[in-house]
């Protein structure tokens, strides 16, 4: 079951995903972003933890794509077109410390340490 899902979901298998991934990916070039950039620190304490322990230089990065895209948005504006083709929406910078927090989270439940932090969203 989880083989059928898994290829459900994988660009290079199904035409579906391809041509949804190829639609997030134009949307993310017009204003400049990542797919990383559409984590929400303030919703997920574990993507506010990773974010922290990301070099200082890559978090203002994330920043100044961010402020970009809000602003063309106000501005109703797309990147140029020779912008928009430097631009690497699926090229990760966070993935790999998020999952470096979530496993040592899952640690800290094994052992029955206390969680580094607690919020409930409501």
């Amino acid at each position: 079951m989880a083989s059928f899902l898994q290829s459900f979901i994988d660009p290079r298998k199904n035409w579906f995903a391809r041509q949804h991934m190829k639609a997030i990916s134009t949307r993310l070039r017009h204003y400049g972003l990542r797919y990383d950039d559409l984590y929400d620190p303030y919703y997920d304490l574990d993507i506010k933890e990773a974010l922290n322990r990301l070099p200082r230089e890559i978090v203002d990065a994330r920043n100044q794509r961010l402020k970009r895209a809000m602003d063309l948005s106000m501005k109703h504006e797309y990147l140029p077109e020779d912008l928009q083709a430097m631009q690497t929406p699926f090229r990760s910078y966070l993935q790999e410390m998020l999952a470096l927090v979530k496993r040592e989270k899952a640690e800290r439940e094994a052992l029955g340490a206390l969680p580094l932090y607690q919020r409930t969203i409501p």
